[in-house]
């Protein structure tokens, strides 16, 4: 295993760092109920990675059985119990834990329990995942063809 190719060609560095206070409010939702915190997009990190805080309401379940072709998708616990689906069984994730399902492999997400849930979404690359997060409720009012372009534009292909 060796360091990835250089991208940064300069001698002296330079003044490029982002900040993201923690009081910014949510990409999608609302703080303190279901939300999705942008914490670094695939825009900000030029298409290294995309890292967002989700917070979930209490029995806020989640999306069924899903893969990606093009990503993998990590999940770090940071409170409460989220059910995570590892391909093979359900996990009780609780703080601390930490689940990463590369390309291909089957995986779903969501919280059973009666107390709200936190967890940090890792997207390796990066991918426009913030047109996902908040245009997918639109997709239950969707045709069967455009919720299939939808999700297949979004790498997201669900299994029964």
């Amino acid at each position: 295993m060796s360091y990835p190719e250089q991208v940064y060609r300069g001698d002296g560095g330079e003044v490029s760092a982002g900040f993201r206070p923690a009081d910014t409010p949510p990409g999608v939702g609302e703080t303190g109920k279901d939300a999705i915190h942008y914490l670094a997009t695939t825009r900000t990190t030029r298409g290294e990675f995309g890292l967002y805080r989700v917070e979930m309401s209490a029995r806020a379940g989640g999306p069924r059985t899903h893969f990606h072709k093009t990503i993998s998708e990590s999940f770090y616990i940071l409170d409460g119990t989220v059910r995570l689906f590892d391909g093979a069984q359900w996990i009780d994730g609780r703080k601390g834990d930490f689940l990463h399902v590369p390309q291909g492999g089957l995986h779903a997400f969501r919280n059973d329990s009666d107390a709200p849930a936190e967890m940090l979404l890792l997207f390796t690359p990066g991918a426009p995942r913030e047109e996902y997060f908040e245009k997918v409720s639109e997709m239950a009012d969707a045709t069967d063809e455009e919720r299939a372009g939808f999700f297949d534009r979004h790498d997201s292909y669900f299994v029964d």
